[in-house]
């Protein structure tokens, strides 16, 4: 086994990861889906640690998380913990791979989370077009697998399953086929030995790994189109290349490189050429599966209603964009850009939580050599023009499957599993030759040297450095916070601006013309931002109920610069008729798409429009802006920006001096083109006295859904104390009493949801084999039950489940963009003390299990609570559908008009 030890002082939490290089290409011809079977079964007890929740239950009362995932060659388990149990917690872990027990009793039981898990994803469309991926290779590889497993391949009696299972893994799992990771504040020496101790007993067994050696994609299944039917509206075209295995390039990158120019955004791009055409809105190259023997190489690009029809013409742009690159982009200078990037990118990376650290490195060890693993994700060592262009060489029409992915397509077949529709053609052998000799059209060209790259950056020290972030500049409708970092120690800074408008979102067809401006915006600065962008300065721009927010990060060399162009090119944005007409094509689409999402992700999305008053339906907003014009558009800009009221924050490696500098420039454009106002008010449905309110969606999907919302009555430390605590005992019981003991569903749970600073508790099932009424007396059952399971707690479980919540609450900022988020949150909050952690912290310390329990009877029992309930009926359970007992939201525009609210 390889082993990686990171010692990390200053780490609040320690970490464990350990990768098997057995994946789905392993199972069974006759199985289906048996890695991901086996990678469940390992949580649920072994000869030393027996119970089946133990493991969860002792990560989560220790404050930490855990999960797994199953890929084509590889299987990742790991988790997170409070370092003073780290060793209990390595014990417990190495477990899965010393004894394991699976249960007889739990197998049947834990193919039925397997089938919830792929029944949630039956109607999700990467999932689909993935399978159709799938059953287009070559048949003779193991990519064309299905991998997840479901209750039809995994049939069969329990005891001849669990036999097989226990085969397998006796056949696959092995430590040499594993490596190990672990991330703590130990030092190595430690680390070291618990590496031997725990880890030492696992068996390594003469195992060899043979997949076979059978290409991905033969003759037979290059040089077509497949068109596929998605769920939801979209047009998409992928232009994939078969090239061989690339792990032994890691070194070079020579596909890093081509992508660096190939999915450039710049004026002259490809990008830039194909948006001017109005054939495209986005595009990425590089993407695309890779394994042991093959790499997909992707240029996948969204296209437009006219993309569409003319799609022979962006594969003949991206040939064309292909042979400029091979003719005159080969120069060692732009390589030489790449490598810079990313070598400054390692060497001022911004540390990241221990669990995902471990988890990142536990694979690197698998295709990097150990020396390398840290850096070889960012290694750029020389440029070898010669394996360049080969790679460029493989980018041919003969070596090309196209994807075409749009509701209006042709198709006579349908995926297995996952009934996607599609076909597949040949490409006419007239249209290739023209690809084959594309002219490089005018106006497409390879992009110049990057202006915003930087050889190297150094952190600037200053004196006196403030313990929270201070008002450096403050005025009518303006205010400007700031804080040199002096702690992560990188050149970098965050940087956020929020514009308040009382036209941002008072009514739903503001908010939608607020956030068409928002898009047609980021497209329009994309040009001009790419090459910031590349060189480690990045930016969003994002509507909320108040207004939009900028925010801009990277390197503080160079971030003045960046603010300047986007100011520039913001202020004078013309934009065009046919990019308005594409951009809101774009937005109405994702609006109108929303109906297809999970059930789950659309009653959290009704929850917060349920509540918050300038919070609107997606289908509400693009019905509205179907009807909206250029005009109303301009009209609206004009409006939103007659009154704004500013608040911004400069943090990380921003000298004061530059901070106050920034701020009169930005205070003097406001003067140009504004007036003051006030801050714009986030109102909350107040529930308090409504008792059960009930809100049905009428969702297309075959599983039910619910969301159960319980509203604080106020926003206080000590209730936003009371309801974490409450969510953080509550959370590992009700996972294991309604997924792992009543099988009800693959998503669900509880969660901590404050809503415009105000606490709440959330109570979510997605089910395939319940129905809304059933789910609401499970959930209230358990609540019930609940105050019993409470008063059993001892005093030393009652003081480690609340030390739990406090390290979770107080876990230390693991970089500069969490600090920053943090900050900024505590802004927003009005939170001007900074200390609001601190404060809900010491009012946990205060809780006891009487005050959970009294609480839960006053507030939580069904007869009497105020609550908000969600749900939505699954096609299979509508024939004996009962509507749950409670008074339902038939309007919801009167609903929250007649509502009081908490002002904000």
């Amino acid at each position: 086994m390889k082993v990686m030890l990171v010692s990390d002082s200053d780490a609040s939490q320690a970490a464990a990861s350990v990768a098997v290089n057995v994946g789905h290409f392993d199972d069974p011809a006759e199985r289906p889906g048996m890695a991901h079977f086996l990678e469940h079964m390992l949580f649920l007890g072994t000869e030393k640690y027996p119970d089946a929740s133990s493991f969860l239950e002792f990560i989560n009362h220790h404050g930490g998380n855990n999960n797994a995932w199953t890929g084509t060659e590889h299987t990742n388990f790991f988790f997170s913990v409070n370092d003073e149990v780290y060793p209990e917690a390595l014990d417990r872990f190495s477990q899965f791979f010393i004894a394991p027990l699976f249960n007889e009793e739990l197998v049947d039981r834990e193919r039925h989370a397997i089938e919830s898990e792929f029944r949630l994803k039956q109607k999700d469309d990467i999932r689909r077009v993935y399978q159709v991926l799938k059953e287009t290779v070559n048949p003779a590889h193991p990519f064309s697998k299905f991998s997840v497993g479901n209750l039809q391949t995994l049939a069969g009696d329990p005891q001849q399953l669990r036999a097989e299972l226990v085969d397998f893994y006796q056949s696959h799992y092995s430590a040499d086929l594993m490596t190990l990771c672990l991330v703590a504040p130990q030092s190595l020496d430690e680390l070291e030995v618990f590496a031997h101790k725990y880890f030492a007993l696992i068996p390594r067994k003469p195992l060899l790994k043979d997949y076979p050696d059978t290409p991905l994609l033969s003759s037979n299944e290059l040089g077509k189109l497949i068109t596929i039917l998605p769920l939801k509206e979209q047009k998409k075209l992928g232009i994939s290349f078969s090239i061989p295995s690339i792990s032994a390039q890691y070194r070079q990158k020579p596909l890093t490189f081509i992508s660096h120019l190939l999915g450039n955004e710049s004026e002259g791009s490809l990008l830039s050429w194909l948006k001017n055409q109005g054939l495209a809105v986005n595009l990425s190259a590089g993407g695309g599966i890779q394994g042991y023997n093959f790499k997909e190489y992707n240029i996948s690009v969204q296209l437009t209603e006219k993309g569409l029809q003319h799609y022979q013409e962006v594969v003949y742009a991206c040939f064309a964009y292909i042979k400029l690159i091979a003719e005159h982009g080969l120069e060692a200078w732009r390589y030489q850009e790449r490598k810079n990037l990313l070598a400054l990118s390692f060497r001022y990376q911004e540390q990241i939580k221990a669990m995902d650290l471990a988890s990142h490195l536990s694979m690197n060890l698998h295709h990097f050599a150990p020396e390398d693993a840290m850096w070889g994700d960012y290694m750029m060592q020389s440029f070898d023009v010669e394996r360049t262009r080969y790679m460029l060489s493989l980018m041919t029409p003969e070596n090309m499957r196209l994807q075409l992915v749009a509701s209006e397509l042709p198709a006579n077949q349908q995926a297995n599993w996952y009934d996607t529709p599609y076909a597949v053609n040949d490409i006419d052998s007239d249209i290739m030759a023209k690809w084959r000799a594309p002219k490089i059209p005018e106006g497409m060209h390879l992009p110049a040297a990057n202006p915003f790259i930087v050889a190297d950056s150094f952190v600037r020290q200053e004196q006196d450095v403030a313990e929270v972030p201070v008002i450096v500049a403050e005025g009518a409708g303006f205010r400007i916070w700031h804080k040199k970092d002096d702690e992560f120690n990188v050149p970098k800074g965050h940087l956020y601006l929020s514009l308040d408008s009382a036209e941002a979102a008072k009514s739903a067809r503001h908010a939608a013309l607020t956030r068409l401006y928002v898009e047609l915006l980021l497209d329009h600065l994309a040009e001009y931002t790419y090459a910031a962008e590349v060189a480690g300065l990045s930016y969003n721009i994002y509507p909320h109920q108040g207004g939009i927010t900028l925010h801009l990060t990277g390197y503080t060399g160079q971030q003045e610069k960046l603010l300047a162009v986007l100011i520039e090119k913001a202020k004078g944005a013309q934009f065009s008729a046919e990019r308005f007409h594409n951009m809101k094509a774009q937005l109405l689409r994702s609006w109108y798409n929303h109906v297809q999402s999970k059930p789950i992700s659309q009653l959290f999305t009704a929850l917060t429009v349920t509540l918050q008053q300038r919070s609107y339906d997606p289908h509400k907003m693009a019905l509205l802006l179907e009807e909206c014009s250029f005009d109303d558009l301009q009209q609206h800009v004009e409006s939103f920006f007659e009154k704004i009221y500013l608040e911004g924050l400069v943090y990380g490696d921003w000298l004061a001096s530059e901070a106050k500098t920034l701020a009169k420039k930005l205070r003097h454009i406001l003067s140009l083109v504004t007036s003051p106002t006030n801050e714009s008010s986030r109102e909350l449905v107040n529930l308090a006295g409504r008792g059960t309110l009930l809100r049905e969606l009428d969702i297309n999907h075959q599983d039910s859904a619910i969301i159960v919302y319980y509203q604080s009555v106020g926003a206080t430390p000590a209730e936003m104390a009371l309801f974490s605590l409450l969510n953080h005992t509550m959370s590992s019981p009700f996972f294991h009493e309604l997924r792992t003991e009543k099988q009800l569903g693959y998503m669900l749970g509880t969660g901590y949801l404050p809503l415009n600073r105000h606490p709440g508790i959330i109570f979510y099932v997605q089910s395939p084999v319940a129905g809304p009424t059933q789910l609401l007396e499970i959930i209230d059952q358990f609540i019930a039950d609940f105050n019993y399971a409470v008063m059993q707690i001892t005093n030393t479980q009652w003081e480690s489940t609340k030390e739990g919540l406090i390290h979770q609450v107080m876990e230390h900022d693991a970089n500069l963009k969490t600090r920053s988020q943090r900050y900024w949150v505590s802004i927003g909050n009005k939170d001007y003390q900074f200390n609001q952690r601190e404060q809900v912290v010491s009012e946990v310390t205060k809780l006891t299990r009487a005050d959970l329990i009294k609480f839960m009877m006053q507030k939580m029992r069904t007869k009497t609570a105020d609550r908000l309930v969600l749900f939505s009926t699954g096609e299979q359970h509508r024939d004996n559908a009962r509507t749950p007992d409670g008074k339902s939201i038939n309007d919801l525009r009167a609903f929250k008009q007649t509502s009081n609210n908490f002002e904000f």
